[in-house]
């Protein structure tokens, strides 16, 4: 490891991202690779690069703190996002939490944290994969163009603040529209094809611009000159385009999650199914019971005060009164998981479950409890002290 020369690049295992790790490693540098997916094995040498797990839905803060204090660190390179092509209405609520999360949001809290960094005296260099969709009006791509040119004001201003306060970095704005060789369309990884772009990036980096749009002069400086003159004729011929050339993907794409439970006396084993759930979907809905009249048991906390607890766990994006029968919660909520302890599995009810489920393509999920912690355990527990107190 060159401990003198090290770039990180969020997104860096695919696509045009794991493209610009293999040219920084071309040009000597070590890579650090944050990302949900380690890069194929045997693309970059095993001694160059340092892989480590990073979800923009839930960045740790603390670790990219660590690597802002890391001086041999000299590029930062973001090329982590996603989007798709829709009409508006059928995008669920969730994907625009997510996108805006990732794409934006995260986005400019790993900017801020290493904003000492950038606006040092000392050479850094970083850069963003934004879009051509954030720099013009793209209907049928509305919540992606809105994160993508949150980012893009957010550069062109920062760039005036570092111009002011004397400092010589700059941040890149990259803003390509599609390019061939990246699993971000749907495609498949073509480091060749990718190549090209990648170096076009890096050394635009190393040059400390602003802002690159390839292909600008062939295609895209006309292009941004019709949008300007026109933003609504070619906002329609934009949506026009999407359409006839059968890219709109109108489908739904969020995996909606659902599970009941009395969470009564919240412990760490409720915590522990709501985030193993939430791994598994999108967007997780939680129904509370009433009561523990169905387990045959009473509850300590009372029905409202449950719902708030579990309504503040980051892991829950929606908490409802449960239904009589998870069945008629899906009817309501059209979920396409169903989350339960696995001590259910096997049950009359959930046999009775899997068959109703067969035809609507539903998944049971059965996940094992907490060992040596359960509602059952504390409530004994508060039984026996209560009992040693009356003896008293």
């Amino acid at each position: 490891m060159n401990d003198s020369k090290k770039a990180i690049v969020i997104g860096g295992s695919n696509g045009i991202g794991l493209a610009i790790v293999l040219k920084l490693v071309s040009d000597g540098y070590f890579v650090e690779i944050l990302d949900k997916n380690e890069p194929d094995e045997g693309l970059i040498p095993s001694n160059l690069y340092e892989y480590k797990f990073c979800n923009l839905l839930d960045l740790d803060d603390d670790y990219i703190a660590s690597l802002a204090t890391d001086n041999a660190i000299k590029v930062l390179m973001i090329t982590a996002g996603f989007g798709r092509i829709c009409d508006f209405e059928y995008i669920h609520t969730s994907e625009i939490r997510n996108m805006m999360t990732v794409n934006a949001t995260s986005t400019l809290t790993i900017l801020r944290i290493f904003y000492d960094r950038i606006k040092n005296s000392d050479k850094f260099y970083c850069g963003v994969m934004c879009s051509i969709a954030g720099l013009l009006s793209s209907p049928a791509a509305t919540v992606y163009s809105a994160s993508k040119a949150a980012v893009c004001r957010f550069i062109e201003s920062i760039n005036i603040e570092l111009e002011a306060s004397g400092s010589t970095n700059r941040i890149l704005n990259v803003s390509p529209a599609t390019f061939k060789g990246s699993r971000f369309y749907g495609g498949t990884n073509q480091l060749d094809l990718l190549e090209p772009l990648a170096s076009n990036i890096v050394s635009k980096l190393f040059d400390s611009s602003e802002l690159y749009i390839p292909q600008y002069e062939e295609t895209f400086k006309a292009i941004i000159e019709c949008y300007q003159t026109n933003p609504h004729e070619y906002g329609l011929h934009s949506y026009q385009y999407k359409k006839d050339s059968g890219r709109l993907d109108n489908e739904q794409r969020v995996k909606i999650g659902y599970m009941s439970g009395t969470f009564d006396l919240f412990h760490v084993g409720h915590l522990n199914i709501l985030r193993r759930a939430k791994a598994e979907c999108d967007y997780l809905i939680v129904g509370v019971h009433e009561s523990g009249a169905w387990k045959g048991k009473e509850t300590y906390i009372p029905f409202e005060e449950r719902c708030e607890i579990v309504a503040s766990c980051r892991y829950v994006d929606k908490v409802v009164k449960s239904c009589p029968e998870d069945s008629d919660a899906w009817r309501l909520y059209h979920y396409n998981k169903l989350f339960v302890g696995s001590d259910y599995k096997g049950t009359e009810r959930f046999i009775r479950y899997e068959e109703y489920f067969k035809d609507k393509k539903v998944d049971i999920v059965y996940f094992p409890y907490t060992k040596n912690t359960s509602s059952t355990q504390i409530r004994n527990a508060l039984s026996l002290k209560t009992k040693d107190l009356d003896t008293k």
